[in-house]
C-alpha cells in the first residue's frame, strides 16, 4: 500500500531502498521557505542499521503489510527474550534490541503481536499503554506554574517520564509505550 511520505507514523514499517524499515521518530517541519516535509528516523529491520531520510508530501513510500500472530511474553535470559506462540504453544528467543527502548516495558504473561516477514520474526508490538507503579518521584518545586510543570518521575522498569505534580511515588499511572509519556492515573 502507498502511503504519503508525511503520513509516516512511528512504528510504520516501509519499503525503502529495497529494505524493510521501521519508522522509530518522526519530526514534522515547515520550513519558512520551501514546502513541509517530514524527518523520519529509520532502522532497518533485517541488519540493525539506522536512517535518517526525509520525505516530502509529494514523495509516496511503500507501507509493508506483515503477517502477525498473537504471542505471549514468557521470560528474559540476557539479553534474549523468549515469547510462546499462543496457538501451536511454539516458543522462540528473540534478541532485546529488535523491541528498541518498549523491551523495557513487558512484563510476564503479556499478550504481544509478533510481525513476521516471509515467516521470519522481525518486530514485536506491545500494547500501546501498559500500568505502572512510580516507585521515585522528585518533590515539587514551588512557584512554578502549574499549567506547564511536570517533574520527573522513575517507573518500576526504571523507565524516566515526566508526571503532572500531583502524582507521588507508589501510584500507578498509565504510560504511552512507545512515546514514554504520561497518559493518566490509572484506576
Amino acid at each position: 500500500m502507498k502511503i504519503s511520505g508525511v503520513d509516516i507514523r512511528p512504528g510504520n514499517i516501509i519499503e525503502y531502498e529495497g529494505g524493510i524499515w521501521r519508522a522509530v521518530k518522526i519530526q514534522h517541519t515547515q520550513p519558512g521557505k520551501g514546502g513541509a516535509y517530514m524527518q523520519v528516523e529509520m532502522k532497518n529491520l533485517i541488519d540493525g542499521r539506522k536512517n535518517n531520510v526525509r520525505f516530502r508530501s509529494a514523495e509516496t513510500v511503500e507501507r509493508v503489510r506483515l503477517d502477525t500472530k498473537d504471542f505471549q511474553f514468557l521470560f528474559k535470559d540476557g539479553d534474549m527474550l523468549t515469547f510462546m506462540d499462543k496457538e501451536s504453544y511454539e516458543q522462540i528467543s528473540l534478541p532485546a534490541d529488535l523491541l528498541g527502548d518498549a523491551a523495557a516495558f513487558l512484563q510476564d504473561g503479556m499478550d504481544v503481536v509478533m510481525e513476521l516477514w516471509e515467516e521470519r520474526p522481525i518486530s514485536v508490538q506491545l500494547p500501546d499503554t501498559i500500568e505502572a507503579m512510580i516507585v521515585e518521584a522528585d518533590a515539587v518545586v514551588k512557584g512554578q506554574t502549574a499549567s506547564s510543570s511536570y517533574k520527573p518521575a522513575i517507573l518500576e522498569n526504571g523507565v524516566r517520564v515526566m508526571v503532572p505534580p500531583h502524582i507521588g511515588a507508589g501510584t500507578r499511572i498509565v504510560v504511552d509505550v512507545y512515546e514514554q509519556t504520561y497518559v493518566r492515573r490509572a484506576d
